[in-house]
């Protein structure tokens, strides 16, 4: 059976899955917790820059130590999911992280906060959301139905993708009434109303195979080959890194490009860059309809290779009307990026076994994020050598070859992908 032939027989009331108390529960929670996080995105560096006086060097590593458990804990972090309780345990990472950020403004009112405990309160809520992302995506099975988990996936993308584009002006508004500590009061107590939500889900847990206790190394090393012996899971793995490269080198250049070579007033910037969030909207919105029209392997297609090339509308902009061009660039892939991810979030949720999904979760992020610095450290250098217009040109170009590169293998030869590995 393909996904798309998972579905309910009975025509759906309006709302879907939000009528579902236990999917209600998981969504008001993760998404309530997503707007705090992005709240805090804006205030950490605002402390450190208004508060601490910190150097551009130390705000760039406040940036980088978020991204460090993932290469550093991802894999063990993956196999460990997989033996513990997945809802205790994003309980606890929702514990620890409220308390992680609470202490900040608590220690900004005796006027002692410094940049060491903003580094090490950054990295370990990093470290805890990469032991609750993973328990998050390995649980969403046992809230939902199969045939739900494309609605539910969906819902939760387009909430986030919105909470993406509230938070830095709730963040800025906090920020500016009750100082930039103090804004990381909204995302601790974001954290107890995810805790809340959890605690009142009433599903069971999937039940996964009991096996002997083996090493931690060896159930990491069979997460990790299970993604690159899959044809599937290796494809969708090393094209989502390219596209994470490549997004993220054109990225670090979007702001330089506006200011200096389009010469736009900074007040627009804001709302010139909110066309990628709100590309995502749209796609999270789409993702489900274009996989029950041409199926999820060539809806996969459609919204990450189709989507590609008006990306290339960028470097064109000049200003004036052509700041269209600048817009459509942005949001069209975006809307592509986050279909394709609606799509195949669902692919491996129902084609994963559910005692390895966590660690297949955690190997593919592992390869996705670990190219991230990369392609901060390539689009700085090539804006810098280049020029800024030519090295979005080089970087869009090598962002559509990438996506291409689905068409190789499995996945340019599937209309629908598979709920179950090749025995």
């Amino acid at each position: 059976m393909t996904l798309t032939e998972a579905r309910p027989t009975q025509p759906r009331r309006f709302g879907g899955v939000l009528r579902q108390h236990d999917f209600r529960m998981l969504w008001v929670g993760e998404t309530t917790s997503r707007l705090g996080t992005t709240v805090t995105g804006i205030a950490v560096p605002l402390i450190a820059v208004t508060s601490l006086h910190a150097s551009t060097f130390l705000v760039g590593l406040l940036d980088a130590v978020a991204w460090l458990p993932w290469l550093v804990i991802g894999l063990p972090a993956g196999a460990l999911i997989d033996r513990l309780p997945r809802r205790r345990t994003m309980l606890v990472c929702d514990a620890v992280s409220a308390l992680l950020l609470l202490t900040v403004p608590v220690v900004a009112v005796f006027g002692t906060l410094t940049m060491t405990q903003l580094l090490v309160v950054t990295l370990l809520v990093g470290v805890a959301t990469v032991f609750f992302t993973t328990a998050y995506q390995a649980f969403l099975p046992s809230v939902v139905a199969k045939a739900d988990l494309a609605e539910g996936n969906a819902k939760l993308q387009a909430s986030d993708q919105a909470a993406t584009i509230a938070g830095p002006s709730l963040g800025g508004v906090i920020t500016q009434v009750l100082g930039a500590a103090f804004g990381l009061l909204v995302d601790s107590a974001t954290f107890v109303v995810s805790a809340v939500c959890l605690l009142r889900i009433r599903a069971t847990e999937q039940t996964r195979a009991v096996k002997e206790r083996r090493p931690l190394l060896t159930d990491v090393r069979e997460g990790l080959m299970f993604v690159v012996r899959d044809r599937y899971l290796r494809v969708l793995t090393v094209c989502a890194a390219i596209d994470n490269f490549v997004l993220t080198g054109t990225h670090a250049l979007l702001v330089v490009f506006l200011i200096r070579t389009v010469d736009t007033p900074p007040g627009a910037v804001g709302a010139l860059l909110a066309a990628d969030a709100a590309g995502g909207i749209l796609g999270a919105l789409v993702a489900t309809r274009l996989a029950r029209r041409f199926g999820t392997g060539r809806g996969l297609l459609i919204a990450t290779v189709g989507t590609t090339p008006f990306g290339l509308l960028v470097p064109l902009t000049n200003g004036g009307w052509t700041l269209a061009f600048f817009v459509v660039g942005l949001l069209v892939p975006a809307a592509g990026t986050v279909a394709g991810n609606v799509i195949a979030n669902v692919f491996r949720q129902n084609y994963t076994p559910p005692e390895l999904l966590g660690r297949v979760y955690t190997s593919a992020r592992f390869v996705q994020f670990g190219v991230i610095p990369l392609g901060a450290l390539l689009g700085g250098l090539a804006g810098t050598e280049l020029g800024v217009r030519t090295a979005l040109w080089l970087l869009l170009g090598l962002g559509v070859l990438g996506r291409c590169a689905r068409l190789v293998g499995p996945l340019g030869r599937s209309r629908d992908l598979p709920t179950a590995p090749r025995s």
